[in-house]
């Protein structure tokens, strides 16, 4: 299973969403997410027909985050300049992660 890191701290257990399909599903159909679902390639998501409020966080092409936001359900985010990929979790959880715009990910197996 691959894991979030920034630095040397694990931040979440990573699901991966890098196919048309599994972009497409996202966290739909789901009560919450246990750690965080990185969709790549992506530049913006939708919260329409979802159970639960996200954060979400923009990342470029190196995984450094450009721009955060807690979405409410039924949402529709816009597309974020220079995005290449999102990063969502249950809301809250990049408050309790420390996370904010400039850190630098990584996907580690």
């Amino acid at each position: 299973m691959p894991w979030l890191v920034r630095g040397t701290r694990v931040l979440a257990s990573l699901e991966v969403a890098d196919t048309p399909s599994t972009r497409a599903r996202g966290l739909l159909g789901r009560d919450g997410i246990d750690g965080a679902l990185l969709l790549r390639p992506a530049r913006s998501v939708h919260t329409v027909g979802m159970r639960f409020c996200i954060d979400v966080a923009h990342l470029d092409a190196s995984l450094r985050v450009i721009r955060m936001k807690r979405m409410s359900r039924h949402r529709i985010g816009l597309p974020v300049r220079g995005a290449r990929a999102v990063l969502e979790a249950d809301a809250g959880c990049f408050e309790r992660w420390g996370l904010s715009v400039g850190d630098e990910l990584e996907v580690r197996s």
